[in-house]
Formats: structure tokens, C-alpha cells, sequence
């Protein structure tokens, strides 16, 4: 598991600070690595204008964030601990338009340079893949470039 990063469609936050639900994807991670990550992932930005910053508590009845925002933070999460093989599981299908922009951002700075694997329903997610594989009820139908 250390060399996998995932980031699933639902996001689930910890009740605990934004700092602590992000340094959640790497152990012992410091505040500077932390932030470094928020910004490249977008996210720097929307986390300074809640209530405490990086301190504001989220999670059930905390802070609410939006779906593209929570999402955001799970893929800090997945950057920040750097493995080798990222995981999108469907990570920009409940999304609205203006978060999927943010998101795909942050997507594309987790994916560089990496093994990812990504499993979606909407062509556009996938268009820039080197291999599409196509399945239908548990079988491979079709496979392209």
C-alpha cells in the first residue's frame, strides 16, 4: 500500500483540522510540506479563506466543504505521499464544472511522472491515457490507444 495513492469519487475527512486530514497521506509530514503540496494541488488558496486556515476543523457537523473541495484535499493527501502507482476511482464524476477545472488541475500535478490508473465513465477523463481499456460486465471488449 505505501506505493499506491488513491483518490476515490467520495471523499471521506477525519474530524480534525485541514492540516491533520491532508498530513493524514504521509507520516510525520511538516506544515512546509503540507502547504507546498496545497498549493500545487490547488488548494492553498480556498483552505486560507476558512475560518482558521489549515486549522479550521472539518468533518461531520465542522466546517463544511464543497464535493470539489473535499476532493481537492484527498488528492493533497495522495501527492503528499508520493507513491509510484496513483488510483482515480472515478475522482471528478460528481463534480460541477467550475471544481472539475480545479481538480483536473490538481490531478495532472499528482500524475506526473507516475503509473496511474484511473477508472471513470466520461471520455473526457480519460482522453490523454496511453492505453483505454473498455469493460463491459467484468470483461475486457475493447482496448486502445
Amino acid at each position: 500500500m505505501k506505493h499506491i495513492s488513491m483518490v476515490f469519487q467520495n471523499v471521506y475527512l477525519f474530524e480534525d483540522t485541514i492540516k491533520n486530514n491532508i498530513g493524514f497521506g504521509k507520516s510525520g509530514a511538516t506544515e512546509e510540506e503540507i502547504v507546498l503540496v496545497a498549493k500545487k494541488a490547488c488548494c492553498h488558496d480556498f483552505i486560507m479563506r476558512l475560518p482558521k486556515g489549515y486549522d479550521t476543523i472539518v468533518g461531520e457537523g465542522r466546517c463544511t466543504l464543497s464535493g470539489g473541495e473535499k476532493q481537492r484535499v484527498s488528492i493533497v493527501r495522495a501527492i503528499l505521499k508520493n507513491a509510484p502507482v496513483v488510483l482515480l476511482d472515478e475522482a471528478t464524476a460528481s463534480l460541477d464544472p467550475e471544481n472539475e477545472i480545479d481538480v483536473q488541475k490538481a490531478i495532472n500535478s499528482l500524475i506526473a511522472g507516475r503509473t496511474v490508473i484511473v477508472i471513470a465513465h466520461r471520455l473526457k477523463t480519460i482522453k490523454s491515457a496511453d492505453t483505454i481499456i473498455v469493460m463491459e460486465e467484468g470483461r475486457i471488449v475493447e482496448q486502445l490507444t
